[in-house]
Protein backbone atom coordinates (compact mmCIF):
# COMPACT_ATOMS: atom_id res chain seq x y z
CA UNK A 1 0.00 0.00 0.00
CA UNK A 2 1.23 3.52 -0.73
CA UNK A 3 -0.36 7.06 -0.34
CA UNK A 4 -0.39 10.34 -1.79
CA UNK A 5 -1.31 13.52 0.06
CA UNK A 6 -4.10 14.83 -1.73
CA UNK A 7 -4.90 19.25 -2.26
CA UNK A 8 -6.43 19.14 1.14
CA UNK A 9 -3.96 17.22 3.19
CA UNK A 10 -6.10 13.99 3.48
CA UNK A 11 -3.65 11.06 2.55
CA UNK A 12 -5.07 8.64 -0.25
CA UNK A 13 -4.22 4.89 -0.48
CA UNK A 14 -3.63 2.99 -3.58
CA UNK A 15 -2.44 -0.23 -3.96
CA UNK A 16 0.25 -0.78 -7.07
CA UNK A 17 0.85 -3.79 -8.76
CA UNK A 18 1.02 -5.56 -12.60
CA UNK A 19 3.04 -4.48 -15.11
CA UNK A 20 2.82 -1.87 -18.27
CA UNK A 21 1.34 1.74 -18.64
CA UNK A 22 -0.31 3.35 -15.33
CA UNK A 23 -4.17 2.25 -14.88
CA UNK A 24 -6.20 3.89 -11.92
CA UNK A 25 -9.03 2.28 -10.80
CA UNK A 26 -11.73 4.35 -9.29
CA UNK A 27 -14.45 2.33 -7.22
CA UNK A 28 -17.89 3.40 -6.54
CA UNK A 29 -20.14 4.04 -3.93
CA UNK A 30 -20.46 1.71 -1.37
CA UNK A 31 -17.01 -0.33 -2.10
CA UNK A 32 -12.93 0.12 -1.46
CA UNK A 33 -10.49 -0.70 -3.60
CA UNK A 34 -11.17 -4.33 -3.14
CA UNK A 35 -14.19 -3.94 -5.54
CA UNK A 36 -11.59 -4.74 -8.32
CA UNK A 37 -10.19 -7.96 -6.79
CA UNK A 38 -11.97 -10.34 -9.24
CA UNK A 39 -10.20 -8.39 -12.05
CA UNK A 40 -6.65 -7.47 -10.76
CA UNK A 41 -5.43 -11.12 -12.08
CA UNK A 42 -6.50 -9.85 -15.78
CA UNK A 43 -5.55 -6.01 -15.71
CA UNK A 44 -2.20 -6.80 -14.19
CA UNK A 45 -0.94 -8.59 -17.51
CA UNK A 46 -1.91 -5.54 -19.42
CA UNK A 47 -1.32 -2.81 -17.13
CA UNK A 48 0.39 -1.37 -14.24
CA UNK A 49 -2.73 -1.28 -11.98
CA UNK A 50 -3.11 1.54 -9.14
CA UNK A 51 -5.85 0.82 -6.85
CA UNK A 52 -7.35 3.02 -4.68
CA UNK A 53 -9.53 4.12 -1.92
CA UNK A 54 -11.25 6.86 -1.83
CA UNK A 55 -11.49 9.39 0.85
CA UNK A 56 -13.40 7.78 4.04
CA UNK A 57 -12.63 4.13 3.95
CA UNK A 58 -10.39 1.65 3.66
CA UNK A 59 -6.79 3.01 4.36
CA UNK A 60 -7.43 6.38 3.15
CA UNK A 61 -7.98 9.75 5.32
CA UNK A 62 -11.25 11.88 5.55
CA UNK A 63 -12.10 15.35 6.28
CA UNK A 64 -14.80 16.79 7.70
CA UNK A 65 -16.00 19.17 4.63
CA UNK A 66 -16.93 16.91 2.08
CA UNK A 67 -18.05 17.63 -1.30
CA UNK A 68 -16.89 16.41 -4.66
CA UNK A 69 -14.14 18.81 -5.65
CA UNK A 70 -12.20 16.95 -2.75
CA UNK A 71 -12.59 13.56 -4.43
CA UNK A 72 -11.39 15.33 -7.39
CA UNK A 73 -8.92 16.36 -6.30
CA UNK A 74 -7.89 12.85 -4.70
CA UNK A 75 -8.09 11.64 -7.92
CA UNK A 76 -5.70 13.94 -9.89
CA UNK A 77 -3.29 13.63 -7.23
CA UNK A 78 -3.04 9.90 -7.78
CA UNK A 79 -2.33 11.05 -11.58
CA UNK A 80 0.21 13.74 -10.84
CA UNK A 81 2.19 11.33 -8.86
CA UNK A 82 2.37 9.09 -11.65
CA UNK A 83 5.89 9.82 -13.70
CA UNK A 84 3.54 9.22 -17.25
CA UNK A 85 0.09 10.05 -18.61
CA UNK A 86 -2.22 7.34 -16.84
CA UNK A 87 -5.42 5.21 -18.21
CA UNK A 88 -8.90 5.62 -15.99
CA UNK A 89 -11.16 3.17 -15.08
CA UNK A 90 -13.71 4.47 -13.22
CA UNK A 91 -17.12 3.47 -11.97
CA UNK A 92 -20.52 4.65 -10.84
CA UNK A 93 -19.66 7.76 -8.41
CA UNK A 94 -16.27 7.06 -9.38
CA UNK A 95 -17.40 7.92 -12.96
CA UNK A 96 -17.99 11.42 -11.33
CA UNK A 97 -15.47 12.38 -9.26
CA UNK A 98 -12.98 11.25 -12.55
CA UNK A 99 -14.53 13.19 -15.01
CA UNK A 100 -14.51 16.51 -12.91
CA UNK A 101 -10.46 15.26 -12.01
CA UNK A 102 -9.99 15.92 -15.95
CA UNK A 103 -10.13 19.52 -15.42
CA UNK A 104 -7.92 19.40 -12.72
CA UNK A 105 -4.75 17.47 -14.23
CA UNK A 106 -3.25 17.03 -18.29
CA UNK A 107 -1.78 13.45 -17.38
CA UNK A 108 -4.95 11.42 -18.37
CA UNK A 109 -4.49 9.32 -21.43
CA UNK A 110 -7.76 7.30 -21.96
CA UNK A 111 -10.30 6.87 -19.57
CA UNK A 112 -13.82 5.03 -19.28
CA UNK A 113 -16.86 6.02 -17.47
CA UNK A 114 -18.82 3.02 -16.13
CA UNK A 115 -22.18 4.67 -15.53
CA UNK A 116 -21.70 8.21 -13.92
CA UNK A 117 -25.10 8.55 -12.27
CA UNK A 118 -25.36 11.99 -13.33
CA UNK A 119 -28.67 13.53 -12.15
CA UNK A 120 -31.79 14.60 -14.24
CA UNK A 121 -33.09 17.86 -14.97
CA UNK A 122 -35.85 16.15 -12.88
CA UNK A 123 -35.20 13.79 -10.17
CA UNK A 124 -35.50 10.31 -10.59
CA UNK A 125 -34.66 9.15 -6.73
CA UNK A 126 -36.75 10.40 -3.86
CA UNK A 127 -35.03 13.21 -1.89
CA UNK A 128 -36.01 11.60 1.23
CA UNK A 129 -33.68 8.24 0.91
CA UNK A 130 -30.59 9.68 2.20
CA UNK A 131 -32.61 10.70 5.22
CA UNK A 132 -33.95 7.30 5.59
CA UNK A 133 -30.62 5.57 5.24
CA UNK A 134 -28.64 8.23 7.58
CA UNK A 135 -31.60 6.77 10.37
CA UNK A 136 -31.07 3.08 9.47
CA UNK A 137 -27.42 3.73 9.98
CA UNK A 138 -27.53 5.89 13.42
CA UNK A 139 -29.88 2.87 14.42
CA UNK A 140 -26.51 0.31 13.29
CA UNK A 141 -29.22 -1.19 10.90
CA UNK A 142 -26.19 -1.13 8.15
CA UNK A 143 -27.20 -4.02 6.09
CA UNK A 144 -30.74 -2.60 5.84
CA UNK A 145 -29.51 1.01 4.66
CA UNK A 146 -27.31 -0.81 1.98
CA UNK A 147 -30.40 -2.42 0.68
CA UNK A 148 -32.73 0.80 0.21
CA UNK A 149 -29.57 1.89 -2.01
CA UNK A 150 -29.13 -0.85 -3.82
CA UNK A 151 -33.10 -1.07 -4.44
CA UNK A 152 -34.17 2.27 -4.73
CA UNK A 153 -31.03 3.81 -5.64
CA UNK A 154 -28.60 1.44 -8.23
CA UNK A 155 -32.39 -0.63 -8.87
CA UNK A 156 -30.85 -3.16 -8.83
CA UNK A 157 -33.17 -6.50 -9.32
CA UNK A 158 -34.51 -8.68 -6.86
CA UNK A 159 -32.23 -11.97 -8.40
CA UNK A 160 -29.68 -9.63 -8.89
CA UNK A 161 -29.44 -8.46 -5.42
CA UNK A 162 -29.84 -12.03 -3.62
CA UNK A 163 -26.89 -13.16 -5.86
CA UNK A 164 -24.77 -9.86 -4.20
CA UNK A 165 -25.44 -10.86 -0.91
CA UNK A 166 -23.26 -14.19 -1.48
CA UNK A 167 -20.52 -12.61 -2.94
CA UNK A 168 -17.76 -12.14 -0.60
CA UNK A 169 -17.66 -8.24 -0.90
CA UNK A 170 -20.80 -8.12 0.60
CA UNK A 171 -19.90 -7.82 4.12
CA UNK A 172 -17.56 -4.93 3.17
CA UNK A 173 -20.17 -3.07 2.01
CA UNK A 174 -22.37 -3.50 4.53
CA UNK A 175 -19.58 -2.13 6.48
CA UNK A 176 -19.51 1.32 4.36
CA UNK A 177 -22.94 1.78 4.18
CA UNK A 178 -22.11 5.32 6.42
CA UNK A 179 -20.37 6.50 3.97
CA UNK A 180 -23.58 6.37 1.17
CA UNK A 181 -25.60 9.51 2.55
CA UNK A 182 -22.68 12.12 2.06
CA UNK A 183 -22.05 11.13 -1.80
CA UNK A 184 -25.86 10.72 -2.71
CA UNK A 185 -26.36 14.13 -1.01
CA UNK A 186 -23.59 15.53 -3.52
CA UNK A 187 -24.88 13.40 -6.14
CA UNK A 188 -28.28 14.98 -5.37
CA UNK A 189 -27.21 18.48 -6.10
CA UNK A 190 -24.54 18.16 -8.81
CA UNK A 191 -25.11 19.83 -11.83
CA UNK A 192 -23.29 18.44 -15.06
CA UNK A 193 -21.78 21.45 -16.86
CA UNK A 194 -21.48 20.27 -20.60
CA UNK A 195 -19.44 23.34 -21.48
CA UNK A 196 -16.91 22.87 -19.04
CA UNK A 197 -16.14 19.39 -20.92
CA UNK A 198 -16.54 21.09 -24.56
CA UNK A 199 -12.30 20.53 -25.23
CA UNK A 200 -11.73 17.49 -23.39
CA UNK A 201 -9.82 15.87 -25.79
CA UNK A 202 -9.26 12.76 -23.64
CA UNK A 203 -10.53 9.75 -25.71
CA UNK A 204 -13.41 8.53 -23.28
CA UNK A 205 -15.39 5.57 -23.67
CA UNK A 206 -18.55 5.46 -21.60
CA UNK A 207 -19.81 2.01 -21.25
CA UNK A 208 -23.53 1.39 -20.15
CA UNK A 209 -25.38 -1.65 -19.81
CA UNK A 210 -27.99 -2.75 -21.94
CA UNK A 211 -30.66 -3.65 -19.32
CA UNK A 212 -29.78 -0.68 -16.91
CA UNK A 213 -32.58 1.62 -15.92
CA UNK A 214 -33.00 4.64 -18.08
CA UNK A 215 -31.42 7.15 -15.41
CA UNK A 216 -28.07 6.00 -15.96
CA UNK A 217 -28.94 5.97 -20.58
CA UNK A 218 -29.64 9.12 -20.04
CA UNK A 219 -26.64 10.16 -17.86
CA UNK A 220 -24.73 8.63 -20.11
CA UNK A 221 -25.69 10.12 -23.21
CA UNK A 222 -25.79 13.73 -21.52
CA UNK A 223 -21.87 13.35 -20.50
CA UNK A 224 -21.27 11.97 -24.44
CA UNK A 225 -22.97 14.77 -25.61
CA UNK A 226 -20.30 17.22 -24.06
CA UNK A 227 -17.34 15.36 -25.01
CA UNK A 228 -15.62 15.95 -28.35
CA UNK A 229 -13.66 12.75 -28.17
CA UNK A 230 -16.35 10.27 -26.45
CA UNK A 231 -18.46 7.45 -27.70
CA UNK A 232 -20.68 4.92 -26.18
CA UNK A 233 -20.41 1.25 -26.31
CA UNK A 234 -23.56 -1.17 -24.34
CA UNK A 235 -22.94 -4.30 -22.54
CA UNK A 236 -26.28 -6.53 -23.58
CA UNK A 237 -27.53 -8.27 -21.32
CA UNK A 238 -25.69 -6.20 -18.31
CA UNK A 239 -26.56 -3.96 -15.30
CA UNK A 240 -24.41 -1.32 -13.39
CA UNK A 241 -22.33 -4.08 -12.40
CA UNK A 242 -21.01 -5.90 -15.44
CA UNK A 243 -17.58 -6.72 -14.27
CA UNK A 244 -19.47 -8.72 -11.57
CA UNK A 245 -22.43 -10.59 -14.04
CA UNK A 246 -20.03 -10.67 -16.75
CA UNK A 247 -16.27 -10.45 -16.46
CA UNK A 248 -15.39 -11.29 -19.78
CA UNK A 249 -17.55 -9.08 -21.14
CA UNK A 250 -16.58 -6.43 -19.79
CA UNK A 251 -12.38 -7.17 -19.42
CA UNK A 252 -13.12 -7.29 -23.32
CA UNK A 253 -14.16 -3.52 -23.78
CA UNK A 254 -12.06 -2.41 -20.98
CA UNK A 255 -8.57 -4.09 -22.61
CA UNK A 256 -9.27 -3.53 -26.25
CA UNK A 257 -10.04 0.34 -25.43
CA UNK A 258 -7.03 1.14 -23.34
CA UNK A 259 -4.54 -0.82 -25.31
CA UNK A 260 -5.82 1.85 -28.07
CA UNK A 261 -2.57 4.36 -29.20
Amino acid sequence: MKQVVSKDGTKIAFWKSGAGRPLLLVHGTTADHNRWAGLLPQLEQHFTVYAMDRRGRGSSGDAPDYNLLREAEDVAAIIESIAEPVLVLAHSYGAICSLEATLLTNNIDRLILYEPPIPADSPQISPDIPKRMQALIDKGELEAALEVFMREVVRMPEHELSAYRKLPMWQGRIQLAPTIPRELAVDWTYRFDAAKFFSLQVPTLLLLGGDSPPLFQKAVERVDSALPNGRIVVLPGQQHIAMDTNPELFLSEVVSFLEQR
